[in-house]
């Protein structure tokens, strides 16, 4: 897992030169890109949440592009549509930025329910079907959408089938006194920083190599049986109108596989799981009441059942690992 750790660190440092502290959400964006997942970034505006996005995309030599979400949004605005050439009496295609390997789905929840479904296919299939043709996109293909708060005015809820599409979801937060004057600092220099500041760190292959270096990683059965004892009490708990579904599990299982890869093991401890289950985890859950003022009842839910629910001993992984 050499090459993988030490492709996460360069992404890291590099990305550390525009993002001002953030190190454990850094970590779990470099995460889902190993993972071969799509992340959601939620939280007010102001936060960072554009420029972490891009600051990824400007480290990674991959074409990049950046939708701007609006109500006017059409679905053929991302997919692209088919142009009749008056010169050559054909129809021709011109496509979207949805074929862009890197997607940056910026404010994703001012767009309508029908503009957002036209990210499904891709997210799950890595294809995309206009007009009866499908086409498949180059890998390694990633979608970061970032979103404000759902009581914003001019916001569209994201309905569940899209949701459960992304790998993790992060908020960012306000940065500390100290991460603030830092930033205040970087904003007096000659120019500022930028996310285009951000030097190309990485290739296509490097990518491509790294994610199926995660895809080794050993994750012991007693570990599987745990995912799958956190998703079946979680579809039972009485709060909860749906619980981890079967996609969710399989996230959860390659975030680990990759979270575990970039800290250099090639193994998946319990305690991986602990930690991801709520960035990869909470987002998936529909709560029984859907007006629940409660700060994060999804992320009660599941540390209550990280409590219950007991983790296989360390000495019986370890012998099913070697």
């Amino acid at each position: 897992m050499q090459n993988v750790q030490e492709l996460a660190s360069r992404l890291k440092q590099n990305i550390g030169n525009i993002i001002v502290g953030k190190d454990a959400e850094v970590d779990l964006l470099l995460t889902a890109l190993l993972a071969s997942g799509h992340v959601l970034l939620e939280d007010v505006p102001g936060t960072g949440k554009t420029m972490l996005a891009k600051s990824l995309a400007s480290s990674l030599s991959l074409t990049f592009q950046r939708i701007q979400f609006t109500p006017d949004l059409l679905p053929s605005d991302l997919t692209g549509i088919h142009f009749y050439n008056q010169k050559d009496g054909e129809f021709h295609f011109r496509p979207g930025p949805l074929f862009a390997r890197v997607v940056l789905a910026d404010e994703i929840n001012r767009a309508t329910p029908r503009t957002q479904s036209s990210l499904l296919e891709c997210m799950e299939e890595r294809q995309i079907s206009v007009d009866g043709q499908t086409m498949k996109l180059e890998q390694p293909f990633m979608v970061l959408a970032t979103q404000n708060p759902v009581d914003n005015q001019g916001t569209f809820p994201l309905p569940e089938a899209q949701m459960d599409r992304f790998m993790i979801r992060m908020k960012l937060g306000y940065p500390s006194a100290s991460e603030g004057r830092e930033i205040l600092r970087r904003t007096v220099q000659a120019g500022g920083l930028s996310a285009e500041s951000a030097v190309t760190t990485a290739t296509a292959e490097e990518v491509l190599e790294a994610q199926r270096s995660c895809r080794s990683v050993t994750i012991a059965d007693d570990l599987l049986d745990y995912i799958v004892a956190l998703a079946d009490a979680s579809r039972s708990h009485p709060e909860l109108a749906l619980g981890i579904s079967p996609r969710g599990t399989q996230s959860l299982l390659r975030a680990c596989q990759a979270y575990a890869a970039l800290k250099g093991r090639d193994y998946v401890l319990p305690d991986d799981i602990k930690m991801l289950l709520v960035p990869v985890c909470a987002h998936r859950l529909v709560l029984n009441n859907r007006y629940d003022v409660q700060d994060n009842p999804a992320e009660r839910i599941l540390a209550e059942l990280t409590e219950s629910i007991p983790v296989p001993s360390e000495k019986g992984l370890e012998s099913e690992v070697r």
